[in-house]
Parts: structure tokens; C-alpha cells; sequence
């Protein structure tokens, strides 16, 4: 995908979550008899505006797509009314105030809801919980898992795919706990499997997570035929076509794909001679696979993919759809079983039990994108559920300048019975701009390393 598709992407994700987010404030601000002064998308200069309703709400686009505001009338921001004093932000009670500042996160929980309800009732294709054999000296391996095994359920819970797998098994390692697999093997035969989770680093849980734990996803043996070229990729450019038949890679057999990949990787930036089967003919051509990082290494790619046996494939995925009613319930257990594991990171992020690499900035959102953007409506749509659970969390963080900031000195003037100091409020803000800015410093410095190393 080029750059302007992911940019595009990015600013069409996070302008959506922005506008779900401030509508929160602004419907409940409006339910509260409070008088709504501006709201706009984004920060700066103005690059649309328009004035709409019976209080000229002016509705703002700025420059900056970064987030957004809505700006309610308040006697602490400028002179108010005599006749408008009973509308302004600053005059209403505690408890309609912290409903105000709640409304925004909880408008992201109800929209990844939404997204989530609308995805299990229009069903999701994902592939089957089949394990490939596990490398050795990995807990898998230790725990006796055997190619072909389908998973079936984990510590007595069912899953269905191997998103679901993923999914529980980072929750148990984050947890240092046992994970006890219930597996059905190519006989039919139920088994079970106990995985000891408690040795894993979660220094490394930026990464593959199954990878560190030894559990791969099960694929068949597949030919070393080309089923897709890239258009204006390397193998295009050197005359391969669908339907070519690899038989040798400088000299070697090429039995398999797997094959291919192997020796296309090794060969970043230096020739590669193939030989292939076109119909009745056998040719031979020269490439030089183009270098990318992966990992901190170069690797070779040729813009090729694999012709796939469709019946094949098909036994290896699954379509994840339930009814209306279990589709809600799902989601709204994912939407809180995925804000509970955020809470979780950060906290153990915060006491140094879990690396502050998992923490990631603007540039990897954009990527996770631009690429959830490029498989598709589906795969965007969870992606903007995930961030837009991310961005009701951050916000409910008791940090001064985020609504959880602001909930807590509203918790405060609760017990104290009067608001808290203006001197207290200008330290607060001093404190979270700080707070914000390490965070924001960390997240830069992620998304410039996973650059580098690709």
C-alpha cells in the first residue's frame, strides 16, 4: 500500500474515533442544560467552519488532524451572561459534570461495541486453531504438541480461531499462569496439553507471542508454482508469470515454496538464477531479489505469491458469526476483556514488569492502518474497535489534561465538598503536560526504532 493510502487511512481512522469521542461530551454536555460553544476536529488554524442550532455551536475541521476538543461555556475561560449563567459549564453539580468527562471515553467503548457487533453478526474469516509442528526446546514442544492438532479449547474455554487463540494465550503469559489446551489430533483423539507460561519474558511481548511459546500455525506443503505477481515488482520485471512452475534456485531443487522463499530471502540485493516450467517449456532467467529489513536484517523479495489449492485453503479457515443477541454480548465481553488487558500493560509497564516497548506512536497506528486498510473493510473496522478501546483507556488514566484527570479532581471536590485549588489545578496541569510529553517521547522513540528495524 503506498504512503498516501496509509496516511489516508490513518486520518480517516482517527478522525472517526475523534468525532465519536467528543460527541460523547457534546450530547451529554447538551443533555445537561450546558451551552456548547465550539466543537472541533482536530487543533490550529481552522480549515472549515460552520455555525449550526439554536446556540450557533460553531463545528470546526482544524489543520492539525490530532485529536479534538469541544469548548462549553465556563465563567474560569471568559465573562458569561447574566442571563446565560445557569448554561455554563462551571455551574453545574459535581455529579453532571463527571458525566460530561465520562461520556467521551465511554463513547469509544460503545462504538468499538457497535463495530464489534456489526463484525460477529456479519461473520469473520479466520484461520483454524491447527498447530504445525513446534520447534524444539519451546514450550510447546515441552507440553508434546504434534503437527495437525486442532485446538480446542483453553483452560476450559472454547475457541474458534487462531485470533482466539492468540488472544488467551497472551492474557495467561501476562499472567505468568499454566495454560492447560484441550487438542483434538488427525485420529479424532481428544488430548490435552499444559503449556507452562511463568518462564516467559514479557520483555519480548512486542513481538509474536505464540512464536516465543513454540505454537505455529499449521500450513500445508505448497508448490512452488506462482499464483500472483506484483505489478512492477522484481518478478514481473524479470519475465516470471502465474502459473510458472519453479524447479531450481542456483543449481538447487526447489521442492516446495517454502523452498523458494528460503533462497529468495538469502539473496537481498545479489543475483538469483531460477529455473522454471512454462507449459511444455523449461527456461531459465536471472533476478536480483529487492532488499527490505525485517528484524534488523536484510531479506530478499520479489513481489511473487503461491497458487493455492482453493479446497485446500478452505478446510484451513473458519467463518466466526453468532446471532444478534450473542454477537452483543461478545462484543461488549471483548470490549472489556481487551480495556481490562490495557490497564493491565500499562500498570505492569509502569512498575517495570513489562517492557515499554509495547507502547506505540502515531507512526505505527498509521501502519496498522494503512495495512488493516489494505485486507479490507473487515479488518479496518477491527482495527478502529481496537484503537477506539485504546483511546477510551487513555483518557480515563487519572492523568491532569485527559478526562480521567479531570474526573479526579471532580472525585476530590466529592469527598472535599469544594473544588479543588486553583493552585492545585495549575500544578496538576504542569504534572500531566509532563507525564504526557514522556509518554509521547517514548511512543516517537518505538515508532523510530520498529523503522529502522523494520
Amino acid at each position: 500500500m503506498s504512503l498516501l493510502h496509509t496516511i489516508l487511512a490513518f486520518v480517516l481512522a482517527l478522525g472517526a474515533l475523534v468525532v465519536v469521542h467528543e460527541y460523547g461530551h457534546y450530547l451529554v454536555a447538551r443533555l445537561c442544560g450546558i451551552k456548547v460553544l465550539r466543537f472541533s476536529v482536530g487543533f490550529g488554524p481552522p480549515l472549515w467552519s460552520r455555525r449550526f442550532g439554536r446556540d450557533q455551536t460553531e463545528w470546526v475541521v482544524a489543520a492539525v488532524p490530532l485529536g479534538g476538543y469541544v469548548k462549553m461555556l465556563d465563567e474560569r475561560e471568559g465573562e458569561v451572561a447574566p442571563h446565560e449563567l445557569d448554561r455554563a459549564f462551571n455551574r453545574k453539580s459535581v455529579w453532571r459534570r463527571c458525566a460530561v468527562v465520562v461520556a467521551g471515553p465511554f463513547a469509544n467503548f460503545l462504538f468499538a461495541i457497535l463495530l464489534y457487533w456489526l463484525l460477529f453478526m456479519h461473520g469473520v474469516q479466520e484461520a483454524r486453531p491447527i498447530v504445525a509442528a513446534p520447534p524444539p526446546h519451546t514450550p510447546a514442544a515441552s507440553a508434546g504438541f504434534e503437527a495437525g492438532e486442532t485446538i480446542r479449547a483453553i483452560n476450559g474455554e472454547p475457541v474458534a480461531s487462531w485470533q482466539d487463540v492468540r488472544w488467551r494465550m497472551l492474557q495467561l503469559a501476562l499472567e505468568h499462569q499454566r495454560a492447560r489446551v484441550e487438542v483434538l489430533n488427525r485420529s479424532n483423539q481428544l488430548n490435552w496439553r499444559t503449556i507452562d507460561l511463568s518462564p516467559l519474558d514479557t520483555e519480548q511481548f512486542e513481538g509474536d507471542t505464540l512464536a516465543l511459546i513454540g505454537l505455529k500455525l499449521y500450513r500445508p506443503q505448497i508448490k512452488p508454482v506462482i499464483g500472483q505477481i506484483v505489478p512492477g515488482g522484481v518478478a514481473e520485471r524479470a519475465g516470471l508469470q502465474a502459473g510458472d512452475q519453479i524447479l531450481a534456485a542456483d543449481g538447487k531443487p526447489v521442492l516446495s515454496w517454502d523452498d523458494l522463499v528460503r533462497a529468495v530471502r538469502s539473496h537481498a540485493g545479489s543475483e538469483l538464477r531460477l529455473v522454471f516450467q512454462r507449459g511444455e517449456q523449461r527456461r531459465e532467467l536471472a533476478l536480483v531479489p529487492e532488499s527490505v529489513q525485517q528484524d534488523g536484517s536484510a531479506i530478499g523479495r520479489i513481489g511473487a505469491a503461491a497458487q493455492l489449492d482453493p479446497k485446500e485453503m478452505a478446510a484451513l479457515v473458519t467463518v466466526v458469526r453468532y446471532g444478534a443477541g450473542e454477537a452483543l454480548a461478545r462484543a461488549a465481553q471483548k470490549t472489556w476483556d481487551t480495556s481490562v488487558f490495557s490497564l493491565k500493560m500499562l500498570g505492569r509497564m509502569m512498575v517495570g514488569q513489562v517492557s515499554w516497548k509495547n507502547l506505540s506512536g502515531p507512526v505505527t497506528i498509521a501502519d496498522y492502518a494503512g495495512q488493516s486498510a489494505q485486507l479490507g473493510l473487515v479488518s479496518y473496522l477491527g482495527f478502529l474497535a481496537l484503537i477506539s478501546i485504546s483511546l477510551g483507556v487513555l483518557n480515563l488514566l487519572p492523568i491532569p489534561l485527559l478526562d480521567g484527570g479531570h474526573l479526579m479532581y471532580y472525585t476530590i471536590e466529592i469527598f472535599k465538598g469544594s473544588p479543588v485549588s486553583d493552585r492545585v489545578m495549575e500544578f496538576g496541569q504542569k504534572l500531566g503536560l509532563t507525564l504526557l510529553l514522556v509518554l509521547m517521547a517514548f511512543a516517537f522513540y518505538n515508532d523510530i526504532n520498529r523503522l529502522i528495524s523494520g
